[in-house]
C-alpha cells in the first residue's frame, strides 16, 4: 500500500505529465473547482473552464519535467504541501524545435476530497543559481 508522501508525490508527477501530453482533462481531474496559481508572469485563479483555456491555447506547453528535492509536509489529514524542484523545459506552441530550460522551485497545495486529492495551489519561482 502506498504511504500518503508516495500518493502525493505521485499526482504531482502525473499533473506534470498531463501538461506534457497536453491532456487536459487527466489535468483537470487533479485539480480542484478553483484553483490558483502564482508564478514570475502573476498571479490568477482559474476555474476548470479557465484552466482549459490556458491549457490548450496558451502560448507555452511543457515539454519535458524532472522533479527532484520532493518534500511533503502534511499540517493535518486533509491538507498536503509539496515543494520541490524541478527543471522544465518550454517551448512556444507550435514551435516545438526551439526549447527552453529552466530550473524553478515550486510548491503544490492538496486537499482531500470525498474522492481522493485535488490541487488548490500551485506557485513557481526560478530558483537561484548554484554557486
Amino acid at each position: 500500500m502506498p504511504t500518503p508522501d508516495k500518493t502525493l508525490i505521485d499526482l504531482e508527477t502525473k499533473f506534470w505529465q498531463s501538461m506534457v501530453d497536453q491532456d487536459t482533462d487527466a489535468a483537470l481531474a487533479l485539480l480542484d473547482k478553483r484553483a490558483l496559481m502564482v508564478s514570475p508572469q502573476g498571479t490568477m485563479q482559474f476555474d476548470h473552464a479557465g484552466y482549459r483555456k490556458m491549457a490548450e491555447q496558451g502560448t507555452m506547453v511543457v515539454k519535458s519535467f524532472e522533479l527532484s528535492d520532493v518534500e511533503v509536509f502534511q499540517p493535518n489529514d486533509t491538507t498536503a504541501i509539496l515543494t520541490y524542484r524541478v527543471k522544465q523545459a518550454v517551448s512556444s506552441r507550435g514551435k516545438p524545435e526551439k526549447s527552453t530550460t529552466a530550473d524553478m522551485i515550486d510548491t503544490s497545495t492538496w486537499v482531500k476530497a470525498k474522492d481522493g486529492w485535488r490541487c488548490v495551489a500551485h506557485t513557481e519561482v526560478p530558483a537561484a543559481a548554484k554557486h
